[in-house]
């Protein structure tokens, strides 16, 4: 009875694994190590395994050994930069990891030095690290090849199923296996094949050669010829089983930036990685590999200069693809707008002022989502195409094309590739069955005849191996498989867009939601805390010291280096908060540098401005800058620790000089026990601690529809996979109130600010939330210390609002999104968690309520019921996450009228980007306002100083979806540019309004 398909395959991979004990004819170990200049034997243990450690050896392979065939294999015990130093003086550098332990030699002798760490790719430590192995192998090449060879047609057998190829390809590989000269010889064949499944499970094995014999001239010959006769047969099969589809391979790594291991190892991965691929460059003319992150580069313009120059020879080569135009692949739900166009400003300036190339394609393959701001913010930084695979991850919707025109908020467009490949994403391999269903998923066939595949190992580096090199180059004949060549990303664009010209693209608009990795929204708050503190510090810094340039003061200096530390810890592992704990201890100090350096030069440009106001009698002054759009109610803290919240206004973009004598408190703040109120409104505080009503006063209406600030607690968080990325959709299933303060005190009673403070317990954690009301506000502050120690524990706060609607607010970069407050569809019921920044509104025509946040992204919205998400308690992979104490502040506003008629972003903007004040002497009291803006509303993005030349940028946005009439009123001799894109570049503009809705409008100031 004939064999099926599926038993000849069992028997056929058997053969092949057998094939591959035979690959070299012959080892020679390399003897005399050193570990830290101490001798080590080979299996022996390392003395230690902290840090970074240092291995050497001299080398010398046997002269009767063909120098082509000779390859070093090591495995030292964790990942390793080796350097081999060859007599002449010539040496070679790549990187060691599991998957890259092979390496073609260039001489025979040569000395060999390491930098290795106890660590494998995803940074899991080898506990119990060995020298276990370093040896020189004769590779047998027509073995080596066969074997390979072999491999790739059981793969193809296995991926292609009932395609009527398999039978043929079958009764390929086994007369290739059945014209071998297979040896015989006892001692060498049961030691070659000791470590088989089969072998490994005798019970006693007789005695082993060490170094048994392999294949003879004749055996190796006899490989060589059924390799050629396999591959005659596999170009036959070609034209009768043409190539179906086509790929264009680009070599990739992935290296996280920071992850599974901190930053300071990410530097060892990116040299480790990328002189393998300059390696692998040198030996194949073909190969092509491309790396995103300026940063990266910058990083080995510093530690490693030499290897940058050989990176950009090889760029110059066009072998090399630095593509992405960003400072890091960064998270981008939470970076204000302000930052995502800092990080295509100066990752666009780097890679130009390094390569001399500016890119067109936006590489961001890992992120959890994407801002509808991105395809503006893309389009002005000079990138028309965007590259992900991420959105393939969504657990229950997904986009319905792979090559797309994504439509951002304003509009603007980028053309978008995605592919869906099921082995490892973006970390793919060369190899049939990974060709196969990748062209299979492409959704893009009618319109475009290719897609990308970016393969090599990756998240913890290493990239492309020898091997996929190789199989590249035999996949070339193979039958029915698609097609696949190594190719540039650019040239892949280039050619869909030509495409795209052709053929109506879907369209997708608005923001790309991934359904999954919700929590990275909430996850490690402390970072995300700062981030948002160092983003506003430094915008404001730069405002200061640009208004006091615009009066008269020296040019202001640049933080661009202030700005690259922001840009790097947003990348899409640090932010999201999905990192070890050594991740956050960096990226928190690293911040809170930032923080501390964007306050020194606030001052010292206060100083600046207050040197060019007009002298006086006011002998005890108080110097407030406005650096926002809206004129905002006098709030200070003074030098002695009172607090100032007067009736007087500060003008926009402004320094206001007030007689400090003369600052009195606005009227009506009341406060009692369990009520505070001021002229604008009247809350109640319930003896559940939770907000019992929030009057209105304009218009009369009850703001809360119950109670609002309801502070619930989810002990049940615990995602099925991803512990810091995921919140899973029942996690509300299982809930508990906080409802039973431990106290209730009126803690404030004016004049200036009122305020009542309500504490909590729920087992090992405490909670201290103080309701506050100065006397000029429009919203109640909730400021909120958190003492956390409950693991997989989720707090909520959830806000009843007496306000419907269908939809709600959200704000994002550079404008909003609005989201469904139903679950009609599978696509509404998956946003159960979504990203906002400063605030969420539910409005009806005349009236709303939006909860403003100084530092936190994770927020819902069903029915009236606004949520946002304050602590997790994940243990994966940082068991501390969260743990300890963090304070923060969100707030209720009721507001007549839509969001955007009532000041909601205004009062977002003052709690997350405070008045600067300082106090002063012999001033006159005034408001001096160098630019003024008038016309339809607008937000403020920022005023720095300019990358090129004198002078500073503005950049502005419309906020909430409306076009209109713009016009600055600038200082006597300054001057406006012509409109500038985000490289701050002169740009055609074309639009019926001065700005349109959600438009980044960009201008140069300078004198004139």
């Amino acid at each position: 009875m004939p064999l099926t398909i599926a038993q000849r395959l069992d028997r056929l991979k058997v053969r092949i694994a057998e094939l591959a004990h035979w690959r070299d004819r012959q080892s020679a170990a390399i003897d005399g190590w050193t570990f830290e200049g101490e001798p080590i034997a080979h299996h022996q243990d390392w003395p230690h395994r902290q840090g970074v450690v240092h291995f050497a050896a001299t080398a010398e392979a046997p002269e009767a050994w063909p120098l082509a065939d000779i390859r070093l294999q090591l495995d030292l015990g964790g990942e390793s930069l080796i350097t081999l130093s060859y007599p002449d003086g010539e040496t070679e550098t790549f990187g060691l990891d599991p998957y890259h332990q092979e390496f073609p030699v260039k001489g025979r002798r040569f000395s060999i030095a390491t930098e290795t760490v106890a660590r494998f790719p995803f940074g899991e430590p080898n506990r119990a690290p060995k020298l276990n192995k370093a040896r020189f192998i004769w590779l047998d090449g027509p073995a080596h090849r066969l074997h390979l060879l072999l491999k790739q047609v059981t793969e193809a057998i296995d991926t292609l199923g009932e395609h009527e190829v398999v039978p043929h390809l079958m009764d390929a590989a086994e007369h290739a296996l059945r014209s071998l000269d297979w040896p015989s010889d006892t001692a060498a064949y049961i030691s070659r094949t000791s470590s088989a499944v089969m072998q490994q499970k005798i019970w006693e094995l007789p005695e082993l050669e060490v170094n048994p014999a392999g294949l003879t001239e004749e055996q190796s010959g006899s490989a060589a010829t059924a390799f050629e006769a396999l591959t005659a047969r596999l170009k036959e099969l070609q034209k009768r089983f043409p190539p179906n589809g086509e790929l264009l391979l680009t070599g990739h790594a992935h290296i996280d930036l920071a992850w599974l291991w901190p930053y300071r190892e990410t530097r060892r991965k990116m040299r480790r990685t990328f002189n393998t691929a300059l390696s692998l460059m040198e030996r194949s003319d073909d190969f092509r590999f491309n790396q995103s992150t300026a940063h990266y580069y910058a990083q080995m313009e510093e530690e490693d200069p030499e290897l940058l120059e050989r990176i950009k020879k090889k760029v110059v080569d066009g072998k090399w693809e630095t593509v992405g135009g960003m400072w890091v692949e960064p998270d981008t739900n939470m970076p204000t707008g302000e930052s995502l166009a800092r990080q295509v400003l100066y990752g666009q300036r780097y890679f130009e002022k390094t390569f001399g190339t500016r890119h067109t394609v936006c590489w961001l393959p890992d992120c959890f989502g994407f801002s509808g701001a991105l395809p503006q913010i893309l389009r002005l930084g000079g990138i028309d195409s965007f590259f992900t695979i991420k959105v393939n991850w969504s657990e229950t919707n997904h986009i319905p094309s792979d090559l797309f025109w994504w439509k951002g908020l304003d509009g603007s467009r980028v053309l978008t590739h995605t592919f869906d490949n099921p082995m490892q994403g973006y970390n793919g391999f060369v190899q049939p069955d990974c060709y196969v269903p990748t062209w299979k998923n492409f959704r893009g066939k009618t319109q475009h005849d290719t897609s990308l595949l970016a393969v090599g190992y990756g998240d913890g580096g290493g990239g492309v191996t020898p091997e996929m090199v190789e199989r590249e180059v035999q996949l070339r004949d193979f039958p029915a498989i698609p097609q696949a060549r190594w190719g540039t990303v650019k040239s892949y664009y280039e050619q869909a867009h030509r495409t795209a010209g052709e053929k109506n693209l879907p369209v997708w608009d608005g923001e790309i939601y991934l359904e999954l990795h919700r929590a990275t929204l909430t996850s490690q708050s402390g970072v995300k805390r700062k981030h948002r503190q160092a983003e506003r510090a430094l915008i404001t810094a730069e405002t200061i010291a640009s208004l006091a340039h615009m009066l008269g003061a020296d040019r202001p200096r640049s933080l661009e280096s202030d700005w690259r530390v922001v840009l790097k810890n947003e990348f899409h592992d640090i932010l999201p908060g999905s990192s070890i704990r050594e991740v956050y201890q960096d990226a928190e100090q690293e911040l809170d540098g930032v923080i501390e350096h964007a306050k020194t030069e606030q001052v010292m440009a206060l100083q600046a401005l207050s040197a060019k106001l007009p002298k006086g009698a006011v002998g005890d002054a108080l110097v407030v800058v406005n650096p926002s759009l809206a004129p905002r109610p006098l709030s200070a803290t003074l030098s002695d620790g009172t607090v100032v919240a007067a009736s007087d206004l500060v003008a926009p973009l402004s320094v206001t000089v007030f007689d400090k004598g003369s600052l009195k408190p606005a009227g009506g703040l009341k406060a009692g026990p369990d009520r505070l109120e001021n002229d604008y409104l009247v809350v109640g505080i319930g003896k559940d601690g939770a907000v019992s009503s929030l009057l209105h006063k304009a218009t009369g209406r009850e703001a809360v529809d119950g109670s609002a600030n309801q502070l619930w607690v989810y002990p049940a968080d615990k995602p099925r996979n991803w512990d810091a990325w995921d919140i899973d959709a029942d996690y509300a299933e299982k809930a508990v109130r906080l409802d039973a303060p431990e106290s209730i005190t009126l803690v404030e009673d004016g004049p200036h600010r009122a305020a009542i403070r309500v504490v909590y317990r729920y087992r090992n954690s405490s909670l201290t939330q103080t309701y506050v009301l100065t006397a000029n506000a429009r919203r109640l502050d909730i400021e909120t210390t958190i003492d956390w120690h409950d693991r997989r524990t989720l707090l909520r706060t959830l806000n009843p609002v007496a306000a419907q609607a269908r939809k709600a607010t959200f704000e994002c970069a550079f404008g909003i999104v609005e989201r469904a407050t139903h679950t009609n569809t599978s696509w509404e019921q998956a946003m159960f968690e979504a990203v906002a920044h400063r605030f969420v509104d539910i409005s009806e025509p005349d009236f709303g309520v939006a909860l403003l946040n100084n530092a936190k992204y994770g927020h819902s919205a069903r029915g009236n019921v606004i949520g946002m998400s304050l602590v997790r308690g994940p243990i994966y992979p940082d068991p501390l996450a969260d743990e300890g104490e963090q304070s923060f502040t969100y707030a209720l506003m009721p507001h007549e009228g839509a969001w955007h008629e009532a000041g909601v972003l205004d009062e977002a903007i003052d709690l997350n980007q405070p008045l600067v004040s300082a106090e002063s002497s012999g001033l006159s009291a005034g408001t001096f306002a160098p630019l003024a803006i008038t016309g339809i509303p607008v937000a403020f993005s920022g005023l720095k100083p300019a990358e090129e030349g004198d002078g500073v940028i503005l950049r502005l946005y419309e906020p909430a979806g409306r076009r209109g009439s713009l016009a600055l009123s600038l200082p006597s001799g300054w001057k406006a540019s012509q409109p500038l894109n985000i490289l701050e570049e002169p740009m055609e503009r074309k639009g019926p309004a001065d700005i349109m809705p959600f438009e980044i409008r960009t201008w140069k100031l300078q004198k004139a």
